[in-house]
């Protein structure tokens, strides 16, 4: 549900703006819908983790789902209780924390129940999932924008969140739990960094850069660097153990995951808006865009997990991003008024084998050399590396959209043309907005590349390549 959400909502991006453009909503407001979600994800994901281990991962698992079901219905009721998009981001923003609750405990689960000789393979279902919701996500969002609007979207949350929790209850096993203390002013400090760097980044265009903008832009980052000044002087337990950072394919991976996170999170604006407005595919039909992406995914990726413990991840991993990068440039290149179908359904197709070698593969080995008392600490880490990487991606294409337009000659920055994008295009405009998503989506593969140089320089993990450890024989009486 966490991962269907991220991606669910750009296929409705076009609905939800129909919704509220009449109430003054701009296309930047619709995707801080997105965005906010994104943002209170990435925030308390780190403290999440450190809960996780403290209180167990099943309680903090159940505890999270719980708010991200509630939520789901606060959000679907939002137009309801109000005409303000501003409400349906608030619900977004408590969708979010809950999601932040639930993430680390599922990786931390895998690391704590897999031994490491064989945690690729575990770690590939992890990846297949991601495949999955890939699939789901924008093809659910479709038919349920089609069927039934785009409220249910957030409604399908809530029958999934009573069964998840049922089947987490029974099965997910209850494990040991470690004393933490709680690093609260790394918390703070952490999503002040954040929330400056991601609104100044999202509402630049609109406010025309002004001094404002600039000043909390260079306020994020001053903050952010205080933020790391507190990781290294915190002698108790910091929120972000800096010396896990002296494993070098864990630094590495979290670069690689915050590149994929910004990819991830923002292609499918620019994409899904081209689709609904220019070729005029109903939700569903845009939805299925993404199909050949989300079945290479999940086809290979028993393959992949497989190949993880065997392939050294600088080959499996590399392979796998400059695949991603290459299909990006291909569907940037291919985004027209008249493009045929097949160079999108095939360029999506390049885009999942790419990346069905990428997700396991970094898990596995960003994870694969820390303790096991850190297992929570270490995924709260990745997880919110992910997460930073994926709200900076939605409020850098936010922007570099509402720029594109403006520059393309179709308003931008809240103008009264941005009402018309809830609706349908004349053809004349065709052209012009076809060129402005592509450009927008030429971003991506630059972006993706800092990944790809960052997973060249992987070592070969400790633990590699060994058999399955077999038991120990029974002890003598």
């Amino acid at each position: 549900m966490i991962l269907v959400d991220m991606t669910i909502v750009s296929v409705a991006t076009p609905a939800i703006l129909e919704t509220y453009a009449p109430h003054g909503a701009t296309v930047n407001d619709v995707i801080w819908v997105t965005s906010a979600y994104l943002l209170a994800y990435a925030v308390p994901i780190l403290i999440t983790g450190r809960l996780g281990d403290r209180i167990g991962p099943k309680r903090m698992y159940l505890g999270g789902l719980v708010v991200f079901t509630v939520a789901s219905l606060w959000c679907g009721l939002s137009f309801a209780l109000s005409t303000s998009i501003w409400m349906l981001v608030a619900a977004r923003v408590l969708q979010g924390f809950g999601a932040a609750a639930v993430a680390p405990q599922t990786m931390a689960v895998i690391t704590r129940i897999f031994p490491r000789e064989s945690r690729g393979s575990a770690m590939s279902l992890w990846g297949a999932t991601a495949g999955v919701a890939t699939l789901v996500g924008p093809l659910l969002g479709g038919v349920l924008v089609d069927a039934a609007g785009w409220e249910w979207i957030f409604f399908i949350n809530i029958p999934i969140g009573v069964v998840g929790l049922w089947l987490a209850w029974r099965l997910v096993p209850d494990l040991g739990v470690h004393e933490h203390s709680f690093d609260w002013l790394g918390v703070a400090l952490s999503g002040v960094a954040l929330l400056l760097l991601v609104f100044g980044i999202q509402e630049g265009h609109a406010l025309d850069w002004n001094g404002t903008i600039i000043a909390m832009i260079l306020g994020g980052l001053v903050v952010g660097a205080v933020f790391v000044w507190w990781q290294a002087k915190n002698t108790r337990e910091p929120l972000m153990p800096l010396p896990l950072f002296r494993d070098r394919n864990f630094s590495l991976a979290n670069v690689a995951i915050a590149s994929v996170g910004f990819v991830f999170a923002s292609m499918g604006f620019p994409l899904m808006l081209w689709a609904q407005l220019v070729r005029g595919d109903s939700p569903t039909q845009a939805g299925l865009l993404f199909a050949p992406m989300a079945v290479m995914s999940i086809v290979l990726a028993p393959l992949a997990g497989k190949l993880t413990d065997r392939v050294h991840p600088r080959i499996l991993a590399g392979a796998g991003l400059a695949g991603v990068a290459v299909s990006l440039v291909l569907l940037a290149s291919a985004i027209g008024p008249d493009t045929p179908l097949w160079q999108v359904l095939g360029a999506m197709a390049l885009l999942g084998i790419g990346s069905s070698f990428v997700w396991a593969p970094l898990t596995t080995t960003a994870n694969r050399n820390l303790p096991l008392h850190q297992a929570g600490a270490g995924s709260g880490i990745y997880n919110a590396n992910r997460q930073v990487g994926s709200v900076v991606g939605a409020a850098a294409i936010a922007v570099l959209i509402d720029s594109r337009l403006a520059a393309n000659g179709l308003g931008g920055g809240g103008g009264t043309s941005e009402a018309s994008l809830g609706g349908t295009l004349p053809d004349a405009v065709h052209g012009a907005f076809s060129t402005a998503m592509s450009q927008a989506m030429f971003l991506l593969p630059a972006v993706l590349l800092v990944g790809l140089v960052a997973v060249v320089f992987f070592e070969r993990p400790g633990h590699f390549g060994a058999a399955p450890a077999e038991p120990a024989p029974p002890a003598a009486h």
